[in-house]
């Protein structure tokens, strides 16, 4: 045990490892930064199960939701595992299957709308591309102005590949874009360098909108947009396996955490029950 001490080389070799095995570019940054925060805490110490259950316990202390610890965990694991520590590994955190959402987090439709009206130019574009296809806003990238074009958008993530259909409105706006930036090919959501918008750049401006459309700060970010097409498309449709299909997700299970109703919304439908006389 006693040569089990992380070090950079180590961390520097597990990143190497998530690359080769072609985990997008924020996976990567998520597993890294948790392996870098159990490094800190660890202060140099042998790593053994007894210290891993001390940093799951630390995480709960510090407040983290279960869902939080069990993805740190998770990015912990997959790091013995690589590393032969497999017998440090530590079991996730058990919890029942959460029935319905907070609203305090959950963004509106009208709440939507009042960002689009806050919103100018690019951004408006890109809160109605995220909202009305349900990517993931590192999907922007593929949106090139030859695909808004052919009316499709072929997304290459994860080693899997899905293609996107884009609703007729969207993309005249999006060739209208591109029209008046003079973008004759190539990505369409563009920094001032040229490159594509990151994910850092667009949450930044999101959270500029706040005040002036009036939603509260903690629902506006990209993800909450996604989830507002997944709840919006299953009222309408009621086909779970075909809103798995369009978010790009390999488990009905991961869906389900997309469409669970907020509060007031299951208080309705148990009162409308009508089991109290």
């Amino acid at each position: 045990m006693s040569d089990r001490v992380l070090t950079e080389q180590c961390l520097t070799a597990f990143r190497q490892r998530l690359l080769g095995e072609e985990k997008s570019p924020a996976t990567v940054e998520k597993y890294m930064r948790d392996a870098r925060s159990f490094w800190a805490f660890t202060g140099g110490d042998p790593v053994d199960k007894e210290l891993m259950m001390a940093y799951k316990a630390s995480l709960l202390d510090r407040g983290y939701a279960v869902r939080s610890v069990n993805s740190m965990l998770a990015s912990l694991n997959s790091l013995l595992a690589f590393l032969g520590w497999e017998d440090c590994r530590v079991k996730h955190l058990k919890t029942q299957r959460q029935t319905y959402c907070a609203e305090d987090r959950e963004l509106t439709k009208a709440e939507y709308r009042r960002l689009l009206g806050a919103a100018t130019g690019q951004l408006s574009l890109i809160l109605q591309t995220i909202c009305s296809t349900g990517i993931r806003v590192s999907e922007l990238r593929w949106f090139t102005v030859e695909a808004v074009r052919r009316g499709e958008v072929v997304v290459r993530c994860k080693s899997k590949t899905r293609t996107i259909l884009l609703p007729g409105k969207l993309r005249r706006r999006l060739l209208a874009y591109a029209r008046r930036r003079g973008y004759a090919g190539g990505v369409l959501f563009r920094a001032r360098t040229g490159r594509p918008l990151d994910r850092g750049n667009i949450w930044r401006q999101m959270k500029r909108l706040c005040a002036a459309a009036q939603v509260p700060d903690q629902k506006v970010f990209p993800h909450n947009l996604r989830k507002l097409f997944a709840r919006t498309f299953y009222a309408r449709e009621k086909d779970i396996a075909k809103l798995a299909d369009l978010l790009g997700h390999s488990s009905i299970d991961t869906t389900r955490i997309y469409i669970i109703s907020t509060g007031t919304e299951h208080r309705r439908k148990i009162e409308n029950l009508g089991l109290v006389v």
